[in-house]
């Protein structure tokens, strides 16, 4: 049995329950650009502990600001309500208590105290020997316990210390954990572990925390990860594997640089491929991610896992037929897990079976020559590299069903319309009406204006008949459309003193104007024959 095997054996018989802690709040809005204000981050707060449930939140950093402390303020008051006060956490300096007594005027019960994790960051930094930091340290630890408040000690650029100064690292955790005499931390319930920079790989992670857990084996260890190199999820992975407790994550991975690990995809990992438990309410994690994506600016990429737009829908036909005989192309990210639904995308590649799922969700059924003709357009559009959208679905079903061109009596063979700098745009047209083919040219205002000027000179010339005169002309994207794929144009015209009013749907607009004009002017071909 190989070593991945091994670890993946352990961690289903052995992973215990992993506290999830997330740091969107404080971290998070370290990314470029992000500023939350008060009230946003008491509702993303509210979220987090009612109803996704998450163990702990870490909501800010202390004396930043007033607006910082207002909004600290807020959301203790409103965790205090419902008993969750404890849950509530806040980064804190080591500066002889400023920091403790800024949260506790805030509410705050719990303190993340931010040490140096590296002898290079003791040293360059503060200038200070690894025992005057270990003095600093115990002086805000014990009063903060003095305060009655709950000690977490963050070991800043542990990743660091672990590859340059163990012995550093080393001296700091003794002299930290045998506070008051106890081996399991005493004074500090956790001992957090970042990767400051994100330097990190899954087997140094293993290394690293698993020499940790040796020293020190009755310490609760949290992991906090960084992505700069891609490996956030992956190395907190590695941390659960090798024995720490919690994990730091971020909604939609948000943090500085190229963020933190996405709290969608540890939970994710954590369930389905090590069996692990939490506490998190994965039909949550949609509403969550959307509320931060709106309230911080940032995107989330199409294509992020569990949380992007795209990630549960099916774009190969074959897949969508797979789906229907036996989910032959799903796997345990079902999207119903996530308050989400699956949707078959429309477009070249699509098919019949993509298009049979999105009629069987709007409750339609068609003939197989009507799924035909309605397939034909599709896979048109999406040569034309258009993206066409289930809501786009019900216009183009009544646009091909209601119009379909194969018995009209006036065709358009060929036409080409054209516009140069300083010239009148032009248009040359191709028609057959009633099985006999015609042809002109003319310049008009606008392509459509010149592309109808050689329609009036056809039947004037050709047919001998008046053209009828264009009333109104409306452009618009269809009603409920999500997207610029279509756009529908409605011409209004007058014949003979009575309206005819007729649309064209496509996602060129002139093209949409020229459907609209040849419907019109088949409605007008079929009143004829049958006065004749």
């Amino acid at each position: 049995m190989g070593t991945a095997e091994k670890l993946n054996t352990s961690a289903k018989s052995h992973l215990p329950f992993i506290e999830i802690m997330d740091c969107t709040l404080r971290d998070g809005e370290q990314t470029s650009g992000v500023s939350f204000l008060p009230h946003e981050k008491l509702v993303i707060a509210r979220m987090l502990l009612r109803d996704l449930n998450v163990d702990r939140i870490e909501v800010a950093s202390a004396r930043v600001s007033e607006g910082e402390k207002e909004a600290v303020k807020m959301i203790c008051r409103y965790a205090n309500q419902i008993g969750m006060v404890d849950r509530v956490e806040v980064l804190g300096f080591v500066d002889g208590g400023q920091s403790v007594d800024w949260i506790s005027d805030c509410g705050g019960h719990v303190i993340n105290l931010l040490a140096k994790g590296s002898e290079r960051h003791c040293r360059e930094q503060l200038h200070k020997t690894v025992d005057e930091h270990i003095d600093d340290i115990l002086t805000t630890v014990r009063y903060a316990n003095e305060k009655g408040m709950t000690v977490n000690l963050y070991l800043e650029d542990w990743s660091n210390g672990m590859k340059d100064s163990p012995k550093y690292v080393y001296r700091l955790m003794d002299a930290l954990t045998s506070l008051q005499g106890k081996t399991e931390g005493g004074s500090i319930k956790r001992f957090m572990l970042p990767d400051t920079l994100g330097i990190l790989n899954p087997l140094q992670v293993i290394e690293y925390m698993r020499k940790m857990r040796k020293h020190y084996p009755g310490v609760h260890f949290d992991f906090h990860a960084h992505n700069d190199y891609d490996l956030a999820v992956s190395n907190s992975l590695a941390a659960v594997l090798s024995g720490c407790k919690g994990l730091h994550v971020t909604v939609n991975g948000l943090g500085e640089r190229c963020g933190n690990a996405p709290l969608s995809s540890v939970q994710v990992i954590l369930k389905d491929q090590f069996q692990a438990k939490t506490s998190i309410r994965e039909d949550k994690l949609n509403a969550i991610s959307r509320m931060v994506e709106g309230y911080s600016g940032i995107a989330v990429a199409p294509n992020q896992p569990v949380i992007g737009e795209n990630v549960f829908t099916q774009v190969a036909g074959v897949h969508a037929d797979g789906d229907s005989k036996g989910g032959l192309y799903m796997n345990q990210l079902v999207p119903e897990r996530f308050g989400r639904k699956r949707e078959y995308a429309l477009g070249k590649n699509s098919g019949k079976a993509n298009i049979l799922r999105n009629l069987e969700e709007l409750g339609l059924e068609l003939t197989p020559e009507q799924t035909r003709l309605v397939t034909e357009r599709i896979t048109e559009l999406g040569d034309r590299k258009e993206v066409v959208t289930p809501e786009d679905l019900p216009f183009i079903i009544s646009d091909v069903l209601k119009h379909n061109t194969q018995d009209n009596k006036v065709k358009l063979i060929s036409y080409m319309v054209s516009t140069a700098y300083g010239l009148k745009p032009g248009a040359n047209v191709k028609v057959e009406i009633n099985g006999q083919q015609y042809e002109a040219s003319a310049t008009g205002d606008g392509q459509y204006d010149a592309f109808v000027k050689a329609l009036r000179y056809i039947y004037k010339k050709y047919l001998g008949r008046t053209f009828p005169l264009l009333a109104n002309y409306a452009v618009s994207i269809p009603p409920g459309g999500r997207t610029d794929a279509l756009v529908q144009t409605v011409i209004t015209w007058q014949e003979d003193g009575k309206i005819i009013r007729t649309r064209g749907l496509d996602a060129d607009q002139t093209e949409a104007a020229i459907k609209a004009t040849f419907k019109m002017l088949n409605i007008i071909e079929e009143k004829l024959e049958k006065k004749n």
